[in-house]
């Protein structure tokens, strides 16, 4: 792993994602994305049978009820014990975040307000194939559940036997999932933006996915809504001399382990920390079981970058905007303030990103490559629209009417200063 000072000229390319020339895989997400929209389910079965050498046909398109249940019987039951209890704090911290709607009378007696509405209609992705996710089941499906959606579908790829994974399918019952599609990629978000013969359209779409995944959510935003383009995952970590260096070396290496693209960044001020970081980093990477990918991501888009002090650690962190920030230092709450950009913030040495990932609570499904500079988490708000109220008293319009015809004789609309002055005319 890399070792550099934040002086030299190849901090920049670090701490800025470098964005791959895209223009080849967009022209074949554009086409596979065209295919599904003019030929629903034939196309989604063919494109499906091509890139996950699946049999997926009309018969079992949709999971099935003893699908579900053969599901509940192949897992076993301490992954049950543990998805209860993350069940539980998920729906938790969601719940806390709910609005509601909301009206207040004015001394005119006019009222303006605000509705909130749950979607009807969201469509869920979950990544499967070969890999199981029933955490990205949860963090999908409950702030959903928690928002009042009705109808929640999930898509996922299926593997070559035409299955889901079982603890994926169990989260997702678990859930109260109940429509089910065996579909991924960039077909399966054409199939749920413009909908298909077999699977009805969705309102918005949600979830994270590979390159094709977000490529395709790109192309059909605006046909329906999209939570955010969501990237390679990335994890920064700022430290000072009181850091574990196995702790830290555990938490980038839990990153690598994602995605080859995947971004882990140690910034600190203690050269020896650096040092040590990079050894631990050396000698846990020979013990992991996805080695080849962790490897390639360290030597890729790892490093540690030696700052001249927590200041500027802190200021290198705001500008990368992280998915993920560790602060490990003696005292992180006095930094807490500092940090402006990021998408979870994880404070102290007991608090490894992976906690955020399963159990603590808060969603996992978070703006990537430097987009936490204005985007934020999957929360029960994605799941929920708002409408404004608005309801003039006499006395109320009477109180605004001029303002509002200067206003619009200002721009020059005509009409909507004559829809004020004919309501000044009443009947007697």
């Amino acid at each position: 792993m890399r070792v550099i000072q934040s002086s030299d000229p190849g901090v920049e390319k670090v701490l800025v994602k470098q964005i791959a020339d895209q223009a080849a895989i967009e022209a074949r997400v554009t086409e596979i994305v065209e295919q599904v929209r003019t030929e629903g389910d034939r196309a989604v079965f063919r494109l499906t049978n091509r890139f996950d050498r699946a049999s997926i046909t009309k018969r079992n398109f949709r999971v099935s009820n003893r699908e579900i249940k053969e599901a509940w019987s192949k897992v076993d039951h301490e992954f049950l014990e543990v998805l209860e209890t993350a069940i539980a704090n998920i729906e938790e911290f969601h719940q806390k975040q709910k609005q509601h709607s909301w009206m207040e009378p004015d001394p005119y007696g006019s009222i303006l307000g605000q509705v909130v509405r749950p979607l009807k209609r969201v469509g869920i992705y979950v990544p499967g194939g070969t890999a199981a996710y029933p955490s990205t089941v949860l963090m999908n499906a409950l702030p959903a559940q928690v928002a009042g959606v009705p109808e929640i579908v999930m898509v996922s790829p299926p593997a070559a036997d035409g299955s889901l994974n079982p603890y994926t399918l169990v989260a997702a019952d678990a859930c109260g999932v109940r429509e089910i599609y065996k579909v991924g990629g960039a077909q399966a978000v054409a199939a749920l933006a413009f909908g298909t013969q077999s699977l009805p359209r969705v309102d918005k779409i949600t979830g994270p996915g590979n390159i094709y995944v977000t490529l395709a959510k790109k192309q059909v935003y605006g046909s329906v809504d999209i939570d955010m383009l969501a990237g390679p995952s990335e994890v920064l970590v700022v430290a000072d001399e009181s850091a574990p260096p196995s702790y830290i070396a555990a938490d980038l290496l839990s990153q690598a382990e994602h995605d080859a693209l995947a971004s882990s960044i140690l910034l600190t001020p203690s050269a020896r920390l650096a040092e040590a970081v990079k050894k631990e980093v050396e000698r846990q990477l020979a013990q992991l079981s996805r080695r080849e990918i962790s490897q390639q991501s360290i030597s890729d888009y790892g490093a540690i970058i030696i700052t001249r002090d927590l200041e500027e650690a802190v200021a290198l962190a705001n500008q990368f905007a992280p998915e993920h920030l560790e602060l490990m230092v003696d005292q992180p709450f006095t930094w807490l303030g500092q940090i402006e950009n990021a998408g979870a913030i994880f404070i102290g040495p007991f608090s490894p990103e992976p906690i955020g990932d399963y159990i603590a609570g808060p969603n996992h499904i978070l703006p990537t490559g430097g987009t936490a500079r204005f985007y934020s988490p999957v929360t029960v708000d994605t799941f929920m629209k708002k409408s404004s109220v608005i309801a003039y008293s006499p006395r109320g319009f009477d109180a605004v009417a001029d303002a509002v015809i200067k206003l619009a004789d200002v721009e020059g609309l005509g009409a909507h200063a004559n829809s004020i002055k004919v309501r000044r005319i009443r009947p007697v």
